[in-house]
């Protein structure tokens, strides 16, 4: 069992940054693939970036590339998403996702993540 507890979300301003952390507990956190989703109101949950157990792969969907940045410290059993260059189309709600998995092939697929956090909210304005 893997709980997952978002944080560092907020109010910016377009082209300002914000810095999202997921906490998790239990011990399969280095076991997993972690991935970071999102969800804006009257659209479908999307795929922003996922990041392998052993931090030697990370993806992100193309509207984030160059903007935002996946890591991940294992020995605190936490994930981050640094988001620079915030847009307006950047609000949502943020998932924080587990997949045990020591592949490092990352899904994008959101059916395949065992564990979600409960959001936190992110909204950019212009």
């Amino acid at each position: 069992q893997v709980q997952l507890v978002e944080s560092g979300g907020g109010l910016v301003q377009a082209g300002g940054s914000l810095r999202l952390s997921c906490a998790a507990s239990g011990r399969t956190f280095s076991n997993s693939a972690m991935g970071w989703f999102r969800q804006a109101p009257g659209k479908e949950r999307e795929f922003v970036a996922a990041i392998s157990w052993n931090r030697s792969n990370t993806r992100y969907r193309d509207s984030v590339k160059g903007r935002f940045t996946i890591s991940r410290d294992n020995a605190k059993n936490t994930v981050y998403l640094q988001m620079d260059s915030l847009k307006p189309e950047d609000t949502a709600v943020y998932y924080c996702a587990a997949r045990i998995t020591l592949s490092v092939v990352l899904s994008t697929i959101d059916d395949e993540y065992d564990y979600w956090g409960q959001g936190t909210q992110v909204t950019v304005s212009s």
